[in-house]
């Protein structure tokens, strides 16, 4: 049954089009089904890897989009007025293989000093495209555009009348679209006159207060905003555009592209997207949650360039970038009739319901097949039958039935009343559209069994199997597809292989077994040493399983993007920093070198430190 023909959706209100936008004063159950009335086709293909052939567009000499290589790009973290840092570190990103390079521009001096920038890299002989990133300032857009090959605009703060009215009635809510094309029609002549393009990149964490007002803090929020605007440039005939849709939470980020994608169908425009993960984080689980997020999309065809934000210097973002676009610049679409209805809701997350068999599905924990505890207590985490089966080497006997995609039609054949545990395999190298296939029909014939996702990796590099890892299985679990995960290879050691799953779950918010960092990327508006920062905070929090805490450099998307974050710690300017207990400032213009010990200080008085306790241990499941 198709998505759009399901009996839940019969009363859903509103969400077609800005033209018919949902009625002033809606109540919370039609905001939370707006995103009902969209189309359930968002991508070519469901049932198999086809790319969005998308508008070209011209970024100075690098075209984007259509059949063109996935673009990889990065950001300068330097200050916007140190040409020389600028310069420097844009050769290390174009060097690591970045095709773009963005500048942060908060006022008009900084946007004058991109002629510099660009003057000297030119003269280096590096031509790469360069993009100003812009927020809050549309003169400084105006002045970037005669310096670079394309302008970054955040359509929550680009030109808004109020930033703090709340209530709009429809007449002040067009009184507002009025005003923002007044000021962005003058952007789209200057970027026409001097073939510049233009990149309009919704943030979760920064969207209008007028956005809110009607949409709530919410994917489809997103959406609209960036269609606004979309709708103003191709009415004034400009179309060398493309979107992005991008927040820290992986479950808000995934639906708002989907959305948009199907937005843009439903009005015949197929512009270029831009893919990243804001605020990922540093290390392994910034490389995680970025390819999880990244990846999801990719496997559906949509995206044609992508940025990975971690918070590390912006050229080490590069080779994990060309690590995800290498998966997909080399594969072919698959040109046959694969085609399949979604029995589920895309635009929105929804843990399959299943039923408890061996303490796996149901209201379980999601188990990590194999994870090895260095104690006694094999029954902690509720893996007794899985955990024997490996430790006696015997086969698993009835409890468990391995499926492959061949063995599709053996399905419909299973007893739908045994407690059965169902391991789907895929030996191929891609494995989303069969185990997505897989699914459809187990919940088709209404087969609640737990699923054990498994997927090989033999003869990979680390570094491959983070990533793939991560795309495998986590763009199924972001909705709500699996009910566990078991990782193979013959290339790292079990202990490894534990750590690599376990963060898995924890980037798709599956399982929860650490302390979970939202920490942004830098850019030239960041005052302190953010990197420094993370890393403190990092050593001394770590213990602290199920704890958010955010790490921001500003306070453009900081308060937005941490908005489910336990506490945040956010750039206030020149080395100070705002600590907040959820949405809220608790404690402002702190010293950056007292700012770590205040945070954990402010942990305390709330109640949500724990002691540090020493251990040999794996962490273990409570």
């Amino acid at each position: 049954m198709s998505l759009a023909k399901r009996p839940f959706l019969d009363s859903a209100q509103g969400f077609k089009h800005s033209n018919n936008p949902i009625a002033i004063g809606s109540t919370v159950k039609q905001l939370n089904n707006m995103h009902q009335n969209i189309s359930s086709k968002y991508c070519e293909s469901l049932g198999s890897y086809k790319r969005w052939q998308t508008l070209e567009v011209e970024i100075g000499n690098l075209k984007l989009g259509a059949k063109q290589p996935i673009r990889l790009q990065s950001m300068s973290s330097c200050k916007p007025m140190d040409t020389k840092a600028n310069v420097d570190q844009s050769i290390r990103i174009i060097d690591a293989g970045g095709e773009m390079v963005r500048f942060t521009a908060p006022v008009v001096r900084d946007a004058e000093n991109l002629r510099n920038i660009s003057a000297e890299l030119r003269k280096r002989g590096y031509n790469q495209p360069l993009v100003a990133d812009i927020h809050f300032n549309p003169k400084a857009a105006l002045t970037a555009a005669d310096y670079v090959e394309k302008v970054r605009i955040n359509p929550g703060n680009f030109a808004e009348l109020s930033s703090n009215k709340i209530n709009y009635s429809q007449e002040e809510y067009n009184a507002a679209l009025v005003e923002i094309e007044s000021k962005f029609v003058e952007l789209i002549n200057k970027c026409k006159a001097n073939n510049v393009a233009l990149r309009i990149g919704s943030n979760h964490g920064s969207l209008s207060q007028r956005i809110m007002d009607r949409y709530g803090d919410t994917a489809i929020g997103m959406v609209e905003a960036a269609m606004e605007y979309l709708q103003i440039a191709v009415r004034h005939d400009f179309h060398n555009i493309v979107l992005s849709m991008k927040a820290s939470n992986i479950r808000v980020m995934v639906p708002a592209y989907r959305m948009l994608s199907a937005r843009m169908r439903e009005e015949n425009m197929n512009f270029p997207l831009h893919l990243g993960v804001t605020e990922a984080g540093e290390g392994e689980d910034g490389r995680i949650k970025s390819a999880m997020g990244i990846g999801s999309l990719l496997e559906d065809g949509l995206g044609d360039t992508i940025r990975v934000s971690l918070t590390e210097d912006p050229e080490f973002e590069i080779p994990v970038a060309k690590l995800i676009a290498d998966r997909y610049n080399n594969r072919y679409s698959n040109s046959s009739n694969t085609e399949i209805e979604l029995p589920y809701n895309p635009y929105e997350f929804q843990q399959r319901k299943t039923k408890e068999v061996l303490g796996i599905g149901g209201n379980n924990e999601m188990p990590v097949v194999g994870l090895e505890w260095n104690t006694t207590l094999n029954n902690s985490i509720n893996l007794i039958g899985i955990n024997e089966y490996f430790a006696l080497n015997t086969k698993p006997g009835n409890a468990f039935v391995c499926i492959n995609i061949s063995e599709i039609n053996s399905i419909s054949r299973l007893n739908a009343k045994e407690n059965i545990v169902l391991v789907f395999e895929e030996d191929a190298k891609y494995c989303l559209h069969s185990f997505r296939r897989l699914f459809i029909e187990l919940m088709n014939n209404s087969m609640d069994f737990p699923v054990i996702l498994k997927r090989n990796y033999d003869n990979l590099s680390e570094d491959e199997i983070q990533i793939y890892s991560a795309i495998d299985f986590g763009s199924l679990l972001i909705d709500g597809l699996g009910d566990g995960i078991w990782l193979e290879t013959n290339s790292l050691s079990q202990e490894r292989i534990n750590e690599i799953s376990l963060g898995v779950l924890q980037a798709s918010r599956s399982r929860i077994t650490k302390t979970d960092y939202i920490s942004c990327p830098s850019c030239g508006r960041t005052l302190f040493n953010i990197q420094g920062a993370t890393h403190k905070i990092r050593e001394k929090t770590s213990h602290l399983k199920g704890l958010k805490i955010a790490i921001m450099g500003c306070i453009v998307n900081g308060p937005g993007e941490m908005a489910d974050a336990d506490y945040g710690y956010v750039g206030a300017g020149s080395g100070r920093i705002n600590l907040y207990k959820g949405k809220e400032v608790v404690k402002k213009g702190i010293d950056e070198d007292k700012a770590v010990d205040e945070l954990i200080g402010l942990i305390k008085s709330y109640g949500d430190w724990v002691e540090e306790k020493n251990s040999e241990f794996l962490p273990t499941a409570e």
